[in-house]
């Protein structure tokens, strides 16, 4: 394990948009991870919020197997892999005061809202320091409307790596094959690649040059910025040095990319470009953002008309809307389990060494207090967490625990993420993981 892990995710889709936005966040050394636990770990945060309605089975209350249950219509594409969902009510975020959206908080289990920096690292940040080392530790890819992914192609609303240390999120999947697999593509995306790869070397050096007359505060976050390009760099260098073994991963570029007709059609290029990070072991951590986070976002390809704000304040249950929107997110998690089953990894599969995290940005709906958060979890990464159940808790521990059972899985002893014993005192009666989703 290396004593520093690269800040990758923070690349801008353009020398403006870099040199305008990108925060370079300082770099931790990495954790010792302890054998067992997840080798790879996937958020999947849907925007408006939750409704338990749309995941639990009919007429179940209390904690029991999945086994015997028919799912909702919303998550039916799960319904084959039943053995592998574990459905959690009953988690609790209102210190988080998500309402519109937590934002940052939602992963960082801290108080998050519009415009409000984050005030520490996320969890899929911090598993990505304990996760097997990768070229790229964390990817994060954020799908929205069609004019948000194009007007603002990386966006910073839920991943961070420490407090106003944003992590951005890419939204236009031609800037992201471009980043991921231009050193060996052929034609015009080859010669984009090399062009902004001559760029960032210019940049780099020039500003390496011109930061030693600064005050120290300013050194400190301009070192970072150089800093910052160094690693861009040195990601572009050490995928170029597995350019072979890449080849067989990277997805094919077709019309959706230049050319899409729908916004689900950057979703669906977004979605295959993450899954192939992970095959070809580019990334152990993937975060999407279905709505990057905010409260906006369109599902027109799935004949959708509404969308933004308006989503948001309809009723999801017996929604047809919700449904189409829930489903396609269910039809995304099988993608991705069927992808890594595909894929074989020691004495099983990789998905058999992969946790799936599947919630919302803004707890149950929007306008949220907090007071139940539901959650799936899909994967049991080996017998360590258990599956094939529905597990209904009291409402009394936050999402914060369910970060520290993560971490705890992955070999890091966590009594409390991201929460003092003063916060916990008023919002966790409990320590340590919870017990109900280990095996």
């Amino acid at each position: 394990m290396m004593n520093r892990r690269e800040s990758l995710q923070t690349i801008a889709a353009g020398f403006g948009a870099m040199l305008g936005s990108v925060m370079f966040p300082e770099i931790s050394q990495a954790a010792a991870r302890l054998s067992g636990g997840p080798k790879r770990i996937i958020f999947f945060l849907q925007n408006q919020g939750f409704d338990p309605a749309t995941c639990i089975p009919s007429g179940m209350v209390n904690s029991g197997s999945l086994a015997g249950a028919k799912l909702p219509e919303p998550i039916a594409a799960l319904e084959p892999f039943k053995e592998r969902l574990h459905i959690i009510n009953g988690l609790h975020g209102i210190h988080a005061t998500p309402s519109h959206s937590a934002f940052f908080g939602a992963l960082g289990g801290y108080r998050g809202s519009d415009g409000v920096p984050p005030s520490g690292p996320t969890i899929d940040y911090e598993l990505s320091k304990v996760l097997p080392e990768t070229m790229l530790p964390h990817l994060c890819i954020g799908m929205d409307s069609m004019e948000n992914m194009k007007a603002k192609p990386t966006v910073a609303n839920l991943s961070a790596s420490g407090a106003g240390q944003p992590i951005f999120m890419h939204s236009n999947p031609n800037h992201l094959y471009q980043m991921l697999y231009g050193g060996i593509s052929e034609g015009a995306i080859r010669k984009q690649h090399e062009a902004r790869s001559g760029m960032f070397d210019r940049i780099e050096q020039l500003a390496a040059a011109n930061g030693g007359g600064l005050p120290m505060t300013d050194a400190q976050r301009y070192g970072q910025f150089v800093q910052g390009f160094h690693d861009i760099n040195g990601l572009r260098d050490r995928l170029g040095g597995v350019s072979d073994r890449l080849r067989g991963f990277a997805p094919k570029v077709d019309s959706r990319y230049a050319q899409p007709e729908f916004e689900t059609d950057w979703h669906d290029a977004l979605l295959d470009l993450g899954v192939s990070a992970l095959k070809s072991g580019i990334t152990s951590v993937l975060t999407i953002g279905s709505g990057r986070g905010e409260i906006f976002g369109a599902w027109k390809g799935l004949g959708i008309d509404q969308q933004g704000h308006n989503l948001g304040h309809m009723q999801q249950p017996d929604n047809p809307v919700w449904i189409k929107i829930r489903q396609y997110n269910s039809r995304m998690l099988v993608k991705l389990m069927q992808e890594l089953e595909s894929v074989r990894e020691g004495s099983g599969t990789m998905m058999d060494n992969t946790l799936i995290v599947y919630t919302s940005n803004n707890a149950d709906k929007q306008h949220t207090s907090g007071t139940n958060w539901p959650v799936m979890l899909l994967g049991n990464c080996g017998g360590i967490f258990k599956s094939g159940r529905f597990t209904q808790l009291d409402g009394k521990r936050p999402i914060n625990a369910l970060y520290s059972t993560l971490l705890n899985a992955s070999g890091v002893e966590c009594d409390r993420f991201n929460m003092s014993e003063k916060l916990a005192a008023k919002f966790d009666p409990g320590v340590g993981p919870l017990k109900e989703l280990l095996a």
